[in-house]
């Protein structure tokens, strides 16, 4: 009598990683959502709606979500320009504008947002330039969308570098000794080879612009209705313990979050699926 064949993984001890990875993700993401929801199921949704419909909060959710969507459409053209050119050509400096990507990942959120005061205060060295056309940089939104831009840049420029390098140069030759254009090589071979990737990371710069604080707390100037981003309010509501409010808002924060990165992760199907038909 034949023993059934059993598909065995490749990889040892896969019911002991699998235990540990789910134990670290509800430890890390799925309880803390989970309190939050709980706090809020507490205060109520009547409470809940109380709370967020007031013109300071709405005020700060539309900053917060609408500068963070126009940094990560900026990063997301812009981190994938600066990875075609570190994949793709050879100059001096190259290895150092490398390096530099990653400063944002190593630099504490704080610091980040001090040293971008400085800069770009009136008294800053490109905060003084830009006055000298009269244009004011610190404590506006603009200040906000630079801070934004500068945390949330390397997570394009990581995610479709691997790609690129993937990416055959004779690829390219093909196309053109077919007869294509630079701008139909790139529209039609190359572009769709880096949406799933890009989106990725558009998403990731996204995620990180919405909840972004430490960053962004110097250079914003605070003005209520102006400048007062939504992660600030929730700080506030917990310096005067009024917790029920900043679950209230975080809730908010959270839902809008999840309908834009399932949009996103929808379009990024989409692309897959329209990839492999051509």
């Amino acid at each position: 009598m034949t023993r059934p064949f059993i598909h065995r993984s490749p990889m040892p001890g896969l019911s002991l990683s699998m235990g540990i990875t789910l134990t670290m993700l509800c430890l890390v993401v799925l309880l803390p959502i989970g309190a939050l929801l709980w706090k809020g199921a507490s205060f109520g949704l009547p409470g809940i709606w109380d709370t967020v419909n007031r013109e300071r909060v709405w005020a700060a959710l539309f900053l917060s979500f609408r500068l963070s969507l126009f940094a990560a459409l900026f990063n997301l053209v812009f981190g994938v320009l600066l990875a075609w050119v570190l994949v793709r050509y050879r100059f001096p400096g190259r290895r150092i504008l490398d390096a530099a990507v990653d400063l944002p990942f190593a630099l504490p959120t704080a610091v980040a947002g001090i040293s971008l005061t400085a800069l770009y205060a009136p008294n800053g060295v490109l905060g003084h330039l830009a006055g000298e056309i009269g244009w004011r940089i610190a404590y506006t939104q603009w200040g906000i969308f630079i801070a934004l831009v500068f945390v949330g840049l390397p997570f394009v420029t990581r995610t479709v570098q691997p790609v690129i390098e993937e990416i055959e140069r004779e690829v390219e030759e093909a196309s053109a000794s077919l007869g294509a254009s630079r701008l139909h090589t790139i529209r039609r071979v190359i572009l769709p080879m880096l949406t799933p990737a890009a989106l990725t990371g558009f998403a990731l710069a996204l995620a990180r612009a919405v909840g972004e604080y430490g960053s962004v707390i110097f250079i914003a100037g605070n003005i209520p209705l102006v400048t007062e981003i939504a992660p600030l309010l929730i700080i506030i509501q917990l310096e005067e313990f009024n917790y029920d409010a900043a679950a209230a808002i975080g809730i908010a924060m959270l839902l809008t979050s999840f309908a834009m990165l399932l949009v996103i992760n929808l379009i990024q199907v989409w692309s897959r699926r329209r990839i492999g038909y051509v």
